[in-house]
């Protein structure tokens, strides 16, 4: 295929992403669709240091994607990573994760399909994790939020826990460029509850968290301790109780073994 029609479709995919985008009222200044790239937040945060505040980057690969505390996030060709910015009058803290996990739940692809959120990050189900969220502050009131989304299941060797994909959960036909224009919306939507005190996150995010009630591994910075989960509270803390109830706001959950 010659460059030159390599281009035309990229630049035809381009102007239809931002049709789609602008059908949701929404209208980045800067919009990327990449084969491959290193990381979409390192895209993002060259662009919003040329002084743009909205824009949308998104890769069918990333050759060094990343999760939460560094750990490598496997990205093979295929899935969906994208990264956009974040403006906020509140100073930015954890409840913006839980929101955007919360929102990408809600958008029109997803529907039909058993879905829930595992705090701090990740997009679980009961079958696995399919996707993550990495939250990346560039000052106390503007971030970059990166996605990453599974539709196919990347081979990952020595997983620290299941990993599955949305094709595998039951989403056979999917609009690859629908699905971005819906999970940059639910971004920036989730932008607007974080904006507006996260009104009663707590209720909503329990009502979609795995392993709720359940007994469950927590890894924080004094150590590890066992207990069950109940959920989180209205500041994003995650609560675990053992003999009694202890809140965490940083940390990692993972379901006890038995």
């Amino acid at each position: 295929m010659t460059t030159l029609l390599v281009k035309m479709m990229d630049d035809f995919a381009i102007c239809q992403l931002q049709q789609l985008l602008n059908a949701k009222n929404q209208f980045p200044e800067v919009v990327l669709l990449k084969t491959t790239t290193t990381s979409t937040n390192d895209d993002m945060r060259e662009i919003a240091q040329k002084g743009i505040s909205t824009g949308l980057v998104c890769s069918a690969q990333q050759t060094q994607g990343r999760g939460q505390h560094q750990r490598q996030w496997v990205s093979p060709e295929g899935n969906v990573y994208l990264s956009t910015l974040i403006q906020s009058k509140t100073a930015l803290d954890g409840r913006l994760a839980l929101e955007v996990a919360l929102n990408i739940l809600q958008i029109p692809s997803l529907q039909g399909l058993n879905l829930q959120v595992k705090w701090p990050n990740d997009l679980y189900s009961p079958q696995g994790k399919w996707g993550g969220i990495l939250v990346e502050p560039l000052c106390v009131n503007q971030a970059i939020v990166g996605v990453g989304i599974n539709l196919n299941t990347p081979p990952v060797e020595n997983a620290d826990q299941p990993i599955t994909s949305l094709h595998r959960l039951g989403l056979h036909q999917i609009e690859r460029l629908s699905l971005i224009a819906e999970l940059y919306t639910a971004i920036q939507q989730a932008a607007q509850w974080f904006e507006h005190g996260s009104y009663n996150l707590a209720e909503r995010f329990n009502h979609h968290a795995i392993w709720l009630n359940q007994q469950v591994e927590f890894e924080h910075a004094q150590g590890k301790l066992q207990g069950r989960f109940q959920g989180i509270s209205n500041d994003g803390a995650v609560i675990i109780k053992t003999d009694q109830a202890q809140q965490f706001y940083q940390g990692r959950l993972r379901l006890a073994e038995i």
